[in-house]
């Protein structure tokens, strides 16, 4: 037994050596950890050249984009690269059934023509600082969870003033490890960014969700945005007088393409990851949480599909929304699929027999860690029945858009008649909420789900409004629901206007909508709320603790923190994969495939004519590779959600690509990565420019770039 212990703790130290393709790095700390193996797989710059604080680095041409996804510099003016389905809401913005923008792609002829994108940000990191000590030096082992989140807030407050004092910048710092260490980040944020072009969405998102997290990928997932600034290069609201950024640094963008097994690293926002969590949160998370939130996001998406197909102007309106929620559940099927596949619940299993050896040998470790996998167990066993309810609740119920919308009548109960001010506000939201909804989606989807809701709960833990479900409707909860909806004053801007002209709190107060959304929510808080509250505080110092533990066993090993949408860096190289048995992919598709795909007459895969002539001629200018234009690659890349729009670099720090997405099987990645299967999925930037240069016949903009032939 000694032995096998022994080899499987070899195992453990050195599996990162030999699969050193995993981890979502921290870019102030690649010289520590990352910069020689890096190096020895092609590596050609150094730690400092990726990240510095003393001179332009490349983290000064990366941007989080939104809130959501990455950007990339391109150019001297502002220039930025990132997702067409990062862009895509703001390209809807702009979108009228006249202007489609979406179907028809945009191109600013000049910088006049540029369009600003309310409410779209895109932020710098000026710097980042372990932060540790500071937040910790109050902090003891005989601290309650909340005395110790006391002294905590209070060190972070206290660090971001000082931070940000007589800046511009915002700043967060944020806990990695479980806690076991903090990490400050300061921002630099720019909120007037202009659209400045984008492909047709036949081209951008050609092959829609039929080809979603699917590999091989054919689109040229690209949209094009600039920042603008005051005359002075700093960050200001928009206003015609501001002018293109100048930045510190940009990407150089290299045409001279990808290999199989090159070196690429992938340098952006990676939003989340749990891969240290023990074997039975992950159970409750594939068993429980992700198909509850499979079977909402299916229900959402067939009555969106079913009215976009009736207008062109709902398909507008509604596109943006429907990807989001479609990418979101066909990533959370494959990600199931991967787990299960992959036997990811066992590895764990396995992994942690192994830590309770380490522990068990040592009699100090026994006392500090020796309980911790059995409580979590316990505390797992306990959570689930009431995990279930809250699931159904937070999907089919509580973010339900009109449930979210009608929750804000709320302050209306507390404030005085003659609040006009706050009346106005509220009556605005709810106005501005009807005008960019469609009716009967919101009632179709607000059935579908309070049904859904209630058929999947247990009747013993529900609210005692339901009890008239079975008095006045024989059962029927769609009877139930549509009566209440019919007779509320909430469901249309008119209605809405009409309630709140006199007695709002009377008239709010009896609306059978508003006593439904309140009695259900007032429920949750106190039956369920405190639950999940347990089990987060739980968990939260049980994970800190298991981790701690972790860090000490593999004190040799390189581990990297979850990803938490702050700076990351992966690396790793271009090289395809078997999804299975006699199953073999290419590390690369050509234009030869969206011709093939367009030959199918799927409506996802049709082409606009003017590529078509393009291919057909063979007008690939400098951007063809064997008379054929690459359109995108995968590689071995840790990735995240998050990543999306990042740039994909070559060992001399050369734009080679834009992520955007992985392959379905390999969204496990996100609990466990498996480098025989986890693949990122990456635009070539060589498909980007033929579309901007001959599609598009921008060369106004690639004369713009810097390219490196």
């Amino acid at each position: 037994m000694k032995i096998k212990y022994l080899f499987f703790l070899f195992l453990i130290l050195f599996s990162k050596n030999i699969f050193a393709d995993e981890g979502i790095w921290i870019p102030l700390l690649l010289n520590k950890y990352n910069e020689q193996d890096m190096i020895q797989k092609g590596f050609c710059l150094s730690a400092e050249d990726v990240y510095s604080v003393n001179h332009s680095s490349l983290k000064d041409a990366v941007v989080l984009f939104g809130q959501g996804c990455t950007g990339a510099v391109v150019s001297d003016k502002g220039l930025i690269f990132t997702n067409h389905h990062c862009g895509k809401s703001s390209i809807q913005a702009h979108s009228t059934p006249e202007h489609n923008y979406l179907a028809d792609g945009f191109w600013a002829a000049s910088n006049d023509e540029e369009l600003p994108c309310a409410k779209l940000t895109v932020s710098f990191l000026a710097r980042m600082e372990d932060v540790t000590s500071q937040v910790l030096q109050h902090v003891s082992s005989t601290m309650t969870e909340s005395q110790r989140e006391f002294f905590i807030k209070r060190e972070i407050k206290k660090i971001i003033e000082i931070a940000t004092k007589g800046t511009n910048y915002n700043a967060s710092v944020k806990p990695l490890f479980y806690g076991n260490q903090y990490f400050l980040y300061v921002m630099e944020t720019f909120s007037d960014i202009r659209l400045v072009g984008a492909p047709p969405m036949s081209i951008g998102n050609f092959g829609d969700d039929e080809d979603n997290w699917v590999w091989p990928r054919h689109a040229a997932d690209f949209s094009v945005f600039r920042i603008y600034t005051d005359k002075n290069n700093q960050p200001a609201n928009y206003s015609t007088n501001n002018v293109p950024y100048h930045p510190k640094r940009s990407f150089e963008i290299s045409l001279k393409g990808i290999h199989e097994n090159d070196f690429t690293m992938v340098y952006g926002f990676p939003a989340e990851t749990d891969e240290y969590l023990p074997s039975c949160a992950v159970k409750l998370l594939t068993e429980i949480e992700n198909p509850i939130s499979i079977k909402a996001g299916k229900i959402k998406l067939d009555i969106l599909n079913e009215y976009m197909k009736q207008s062109e102007k709902l398909k507008i309106q509604y596109t943006s929304k429907y990807y989001s929620i479609s990418n979101f559940q066909k990533k959370t099927i494959g990600q199931n699929r991967g787990i299960s596949q992959y036997q990811t619940i066992d590895k764990k299993k396995e992994f942690e027999k192994n830590f309770e050896s380490w522990t068990n040998e040592d009699s100090l470790r026994k006392i500090k860690y020796g309980n911790i996998l059995k409580e979590y167990q316990t505390i797992c066993s306990l959570y689930a029945p009431f995990e279930y309810w809250i699931d159904y609740y937070l999907n089919s119920f509580a973010y339900d858009d009109l449930v979210v919308q009608i929750r804000k009548f709320q302050p209306l109960t507390v404030i005085s008649e003659d609040s006009t001010k706050q009346i106005e506000i509220i009556k605005n939201t709810a106005v501005s909420f009807f005008k960019y909804s469609y009716e009967p989606i919101i009632q179709k989807t607000f059935l579908a789900l309070l049904e859904e809701f209630y058929n999947n709960t247990d009747k013993r833990f529900q609210p005692e409004i339901y009890n008239n479900v079975s008095i006045k409707f024989k059962g029927n909860i769609h009877s139930f629901l549509l009566d209440i909806y019919n007779h509320s004053n909430l469901t249309s801007s008119t209605k809405v206007e009409k309630l709140l002209k006199k007695h709002i709190v009377k008239k709010l107060l009896k609306d059978p909508l508003f006593k439904l959304i309140n009695e259900v929510d007032s429920y949750y808080s106190e039956n369920f709320y405190p639950v999940a509250i347990w089990y987060e505080n739980k968990t939260d110092s049980l994970n800190r603790l298991y981790m701690a533990g972790l860090m000490e066993m593999q004190k040799n090993k390189m581990l990297y923190p979850d990803a938490n949408r702050s700076l990351r860096l992966s690396y790793g190289q271009v090289k395809g994969y078997s999804s299975a048995d006699a199953v073999e992919y290419s590390y690369f598709t050509t234009l030869d495939g969206v011709i093939e795909k367009n030959s199918s007459q799927k409506s996802e895969y049709k082409v606009p004519n003017r590529l078509q002539e393009l291919y057909d001629k063979k007008d690939f200018g400098e951007y063809a590779v064997n008379n054929n234009i690459p359109v995108c690659f995968i590689a071995s890349n840790h990735t995240s959600g998050g990543n999306s729009g990042s740039p994909v670099l070559n060992g001399d720090g050369q734009l080679i690509g834009l992520n955007f997405d992985r392959n379905q099987e390999g969204t496990m990645s996100d609990i466990m990565y498996n480098p025989d299967i986890c693949r990122n999925i990456s635009l070539d930037i060589r498909y980007c420019l033929f579309i901007i240069d001959k599609f598009a016949e921008k060369k106004y903009l690639i004369d713009e770039i810097k390219i490196v032939r």
